[in-house]
């Protein structure tokens, strides 16, 4: 047993490493990577489009490695190609997070039909999924590992304008405990993390609109839309030696929107 006087600064360290984030060098992508960086980690970044060498910047601005791996993590071989490609450039994987996603909405509930929901579940939820179970591989045998998901407040709400969304995100909850359950034993730990409303480029119409970006306002005890930032220590925990007895857990950051 750990004894409690050793624990210090050196539990959310990431030193030494390796960790990969899909979707992560735009929104809050972008911010998870730059956490991961920032307590000492090396990253590779598979994601669809990359950022002009931005996100490079900031984290070899840290100190730390940064690989981009233009990726469609909906393809079929994508989460074993990136695996492998992470512990051929990076010397390993230690930390998963599960980050791109997507969200298509329509006004007229009829008209959202599999068009838009079977890519939201492809890249929300089944890439998630085969990215975990691509990681497991290389985490079983080295018999530790974090994987974090991203989940949202719509894990819990519905959610007008994309049932998809809500659908995908909740699986990502049920997703997350099942994958904790299954890897437990191996050292792994799985949890997940749901950001409230967070002001990004893909909440830019709503803050612009005044009437809903008060009905945000008005419904998180905080006050105010969540910065990127607000995410960044909830993930150094949930990758570092600190949540080591923690798993299968969703942690909400939301200012306190669903307390209302």
């Amino acid at each position: 047993m750990m004894d409690v006087t050793e624990f210090g600064p050196s539990f959310f360290s990431l030193q030494g490493k390796t960790a990969m984030v899909t979707g992560g060098n735009g929104g809050l992508g972008r911010a998870f990577t730059l956490a991961l960086a920032s307590a000492g980690a090396d990253v590779f970044v598979p994601s669809l489009v990359d950022d002009d060498g931005t996100t490079q910047k900031l984290v070899e601005s840290l100190g730390r490695r940064y690989v981009f791996a233009q990726t469609d993590v909906t393809a079929p071989d994508a989460p074993r190609h990136a695996v492998k490609s992470c512990v051929d450039t990076l010397g390993g994987l230690d930390i998963l997070v599960n980050s791109a996603g997507i969200n298509l909405l329509s006004d007229d509930v009829t008209a959202f039909g599999r068009e838009k929901w079977d890519p939201m579940i492809a890249v929300n939820l089944t890439a998630t999924f085969d990215f975990a179970r691509a990681a497991a591989s290389v985490m079983i045998p080295q018999g530790c590992g974090k994987i974090v998901n991203i989940a949202s407040l719509f894990s819990f709400l519905g959610g007008r304008q994309s049932p998809a969304y809500a659908a995908s995100k909740a699986g990502v909850v049920g997703f997350t405990k099942a994958y904790a359950d299954e890897l437990g034993g191996f050292g792994v730990q799985v949890n997940a993390i749901a950001p409230g409303y967070f002001a990004t480029p893909l909440t830019e119409k709503t803050r612009s609109d005044a009437a809903a970006n008060a009905r945000v306002i008005d419904h998180v005890p905080a006050g105010r839309w969540g910065d990127p930032a607000d995410l960044m220590g909830a993930l150094v925990f949930l990758s570092s030696r600190a949540s080591d007895y923690v798993t299968g857990h969703t942690l909400v950051v939301d200012g306190g929107y669903l307390l209302r």
